[in-house]
């Protein structure tokens, strides 16, 4: 430790003994062993972000090529894991046993979950798995018959389902009682209005209890919801709605953020929407209907008593989507089964328990919304909900007040609040962890993270709406080191795989099926086309196709390093280079353009860098097109994807085939900016 490192952690707060305590346990110690001794010993480590950065430098100075732990589980933690619990409960040796049963030994793995989950059969199914039609074409629980919503709700009925603080509004709760009563009035209200099993029925609102209560509603009358994020434009909305083949859609008048009502109902309307559902914010303004819509309360009848539909294990509840590389989204249809995987990975990679307080800034567009809701009340917890901006202040305030315990974010929420300190001087105390998905996370900004909540681990969770939850993540019963995995998820076996096909450390993912959660079909496209045509086989079976670059370290953590193909992942929406090209061009300076995202300096959320052929004869300066294209995906796309930047370039790199090399283009800019 040399004078300059002496005198920062001395203007830190650390006294001249505590840092020769420190110099003592790094000449004594292996640097995990030391560095679980500073942070036991020196609580000032665990909260002062600062300080936390630079020791954790000092002490794991490779952290920035191979990952390095920051937070270590303590013994009594562990024991008092799920994960501990069903180990003993099997008479596993260790996590690396439970981890090998449960892909090698599948059928009894996942029947084992459904037994710890309590997942509720109408009738009961003959076997837990019949792969007679080949690995593509997995039939989970033949024989049987459910309704996934049942298994919400078989906790306490006064046990709390539901909290919830509208912006600039109060904290109030919902009982589970009260969300099913509510849920049961949808579904009845569904079937009055002569909806049938199997009906498409979409929902374009932010998160709140009504719209969980909708979701719910949905599913327990036989149809499937449609997921739209309510930031979408009007042509994605009706897009949806046309590959879905919605029947009808629930939505609200307007969404305030900041004070400023946002209108949502307009553009359902200006989606050509069929029958819509219209809530009202509160104190929000006076909206016209058209003729053929209804108000909340017009909708709902007052019956709180429903049977649920028995529906096979196959049938859809959810069409989620996710981008391809060309065209329309991919249309995802979550069935009855899908659930389990999303409880699965919550009851043991985030070890939610009975009253744990969940929250994830989301909403249905995403599959992350979906995900908290079975992952929390499937698992007897509570879903906390805010319904403001999850980047101010008073959202930190919720996660105090409301005393979350598990808080997920997307990695560029961790950004801005580093950029800003908004979240500092809380007291999140009663969180025992985060998680991170949707983007590559950044060290130090899940450094800072840490540090909000005393040290608290982060579990990366990545994974995507094909799969219904993850197929990498992280455990309380393992070391976490940040912006790292350590895991496949339990139910879960993958590989990487080099240019030419082979198994390698650091390639393509590519994922052995059959897991619960892994889809089964797609709507508008080939299911066998987009997965697994022209995979490789291992050991003769045929291998899925996934598409994120994953690095596997030699101390056994693993690192998301983005996508292999033309989607990217901006602000934790999964778009296509394609979509965001065909929205652009409809500027009329440009001649072509190429999307790519990019990783910053230091990892982290993508960057989306747009390069630009323009028409000869109308090249603007780039502070004045960089706007203009920015508009055109706020109104036409999704106002959450940032231009990072525009870059002119005389001519695009293309294939033989004409196809565009975004490869090349994404290279020449990483390249271009190295110091």
């Amino acid at each position: 430790m040399d004078k300059n490192m002496i005198d920062a952690l001395t203007t830190l707060g650390l006294s001249a003994e505590q840092i020769a305590n420190i110099k003592q346990l790094q000449a004594s110690l292996p640097a995990i062993a030391c560095w679980q001794k500073i942070c036991a010993t020196i609580p000032l480590v665990n909260t002062n972000f600062l300080l936390l950065n630079s020791l954790y430098c000092l002490i794991f100075p490779d952290w920035e090529k191979t990952p390095a732990p920051a937070w270590i589980p303590s013994e009594k933690l562990r024991n008092a894991t799920n994960i501990t619990r069903s180990i003993k409960q099997l008479g596993l040796e260790d996590y690396e046993a439970f981890l090998r049963w449960s892909y090698q030994d599948y059928e009894i793995f996942w029947q084992y979950v459904c037994e710890q989950l309590n997942i509720n059969f109408i009738k009961p199914y003959t076997k837990i798995i019949d792969i007679s039609a080949g690995i593509e074409h997995p039939q989970w629980f033949p024989g049987a018959l459910m309704n996934i919503s049942q298994s919400c709700f078989k906790h306490d009925p006064n046990a709390i389902a539901i909290i919830y603080q509208p912006e600039h509004g109060s904290i109030s709760e919902l009982t589970y009682g009260q969300l099913e009563a509510l849920s049961n009035r949808v579904a009845n209200s569904l079937v009055s209005l002569n909806f049938k099993s199997g009906d498409a029925i979409a929902i374009d609102m932010p998160m709140t209890p009504e719209c969980v209560a909708i979701y719910l509603g949905i599913i327990k009358a036989g149809c499937a919801a449609i997921s739209i994020a309510d930031s979408f434009a009007p042509e994605e909305i009706a897009t949806r709605l046309r590959i879905a083949n919605a029947k009808a859609i629930f939505t609200q008048d307007f969404i305030t953020r900041n004070n400023k009502p946002l209108p949502l109902y307009n553009k359902v309307i200006a989606a050509n929407a069929p029958l819509a559902i219209v809530l009202t914010e509160k104190n929000s303004l006076t909206i016209n209907l058209r003729a053929s819509d209804l108000t909340w309360e017009q909708f709902l009848v007052e019956n709180n008593q429903f049977n649920v539909i028995a529906c096979q294990p196959h049938a859809a509840i959810n069409i989620l989507f996710s981008s391809g590389t060309t065209g329309d989204p991919k249309a995802i249809p979550w069935n009855h089964t899908t659930p389990i995987r999303c409880a699965s990975d919550a009851y043991f990679h985030h070890d939610v328990k009975p009253g744990d307080i969940f929250a994830w800034p989301t909403n249905l567009g995403w599959m992350m919304g979906p995900w908290l809701v079975f992952a929390s009340l499937i698992n007897g917890g509570t879903i906390a909900l805010y319904g403001g901006a999850p980047t101010t202040k008073s959202f930190g305030e919720f996660i105090q007040n409301a005393k979350v315990n598990i808080l997920g974010l997307v990695p560029s929420i961790v950004k801005s609040w580093r950029a800003t300190a908004c979240m500092e001087g809380l007291n999140w105390s009663t969180i025992k962890l985060f998680s991170s998905s949707g983007e590559c996370s950044n060290v130090e900004d899940m450094l800072y993270l840490m540090s909000l909540a005393g040290n608290k681990p982060v579990i990366e969770y990545c994974g995507g709406t094909e799969i219904g939850g993850a197929y990498i993540s992280g455990t309380l019963v393992q070391p976490a080191a940040p912006a790292a995995f350590t895991t496949a998820t339990l139910g879960t076996h993958f590989i990487m795989l080099d240019e030419r096909g082979h198994p390698t450390e650091s390639g393509e993912v590519a994922i052995i099926s059959p897991s619960i959660g892994l889809s089964l079909t797609l709507l508008n496209k080939d299911h066998h086309e987009v997965y697994f045509a022209n995979m490789p086989t291992l050991t003769g079976q045929l291998l899925r196709r996934h598409g994120d670059h994953i690095q596997h370290f030699a101390n056994g953590f693993y690192r998301a390093l983005g996508r292999v193909d033309d989607t990217m992942n901006l602000g934790g929406i999964k778009i296509s280079s394609a979509e965001i090209e065909r929205t652009l061009l409809q500027s009329n300076c440009i001649n072509e353009a190429a999307a790519v995202a990019v990783t910053p300096m230091g990892g982290g959320p993508s960057q989306l860098v747009i390069y630009i052929v323009s028409k000869a004869d109308n090249r603007i300066e780039l502070t004045e097109l960089k706007p203009q294209l920015q508009k055109l995906l706020n109104e036409h796309l999704n106002p959450l994807f940032k231009i990072h930047e525009v870059v002119y370039i005389n001519e695009l790199p293309r294939t033989a085939s004409n196809k565009i090399m975004r490869r090349v283009l994404r290279k020449q800019y990483e390249t271009a900016r190295k110091p």
